[in-house]
């Protein structure tokens, strides 16, 4: 399980955050800035520590990664259904991730109206599903060893 996580992690992680850089530098800002304001979930401190905060910001992308990814491989490694149909279920999850952060934890922690603006649902929902959940899924169906009877 931990080679599914670690390469989950990586991909997924590296897919997001690429992703969320081109949206950054499309909308004339700065990666460093988004960065560190990626970093100031955790550790609000991050928005004034310049190349460390958005380093931390990195390290906290990828750590959410981890857990989004642990979260789904702890689970389909008990639902063999998970790993049959793994795009259905990466969809699936791709849509509960994005319901966590977008209308739970970044609006709780940054005061964020809800609803978000129709740009960010949409630009949100790519990620997550395509990038994040899918991705995920996939590997999870290609590393995780099913039960025998599955």
């Amino acid at each position: 399980m931990g080679r599914a996580i670690g390469l989950a992690t990586l991909i997924a992680g590296t897919l997001d955050i690429l992703f969320a850089m081109i949206l950054t530098l499309w909308f004339g800002r700065e990666i460093p800035n988004m960065l560190r304001y990626v970093g100031s979930g955790p550790f609000p401190a991050a928005t004034d520590m310049g190349t460390a905060g958005a380093a931390l910001g990195l390290v906290t992308h990828y750590g959410l990664m981890a857990i989004m990814a642990a979260a789904y491989i702890a689970i389909a490694s008990h639902r063999p259904q998970l790993l049959a149909r793994p795009v259905q279920w990466g969809i699936i999850y791709g849509l509960v991730t994005y319901v966590i952060m977008n209308w739970i934890v970044v609006p709780l922690r940054f005061d964020t109206p809800l609803p978000p603006k129709p740009l960010s649902i949409a630009t949100q929902l790519f990620a997550h599903i395509v990038l994040v959940g899918i991705p995920i899924a996939l590997i999870a169906a290609r590393l995780i060893k099913r039960p025998a009877f599955a």
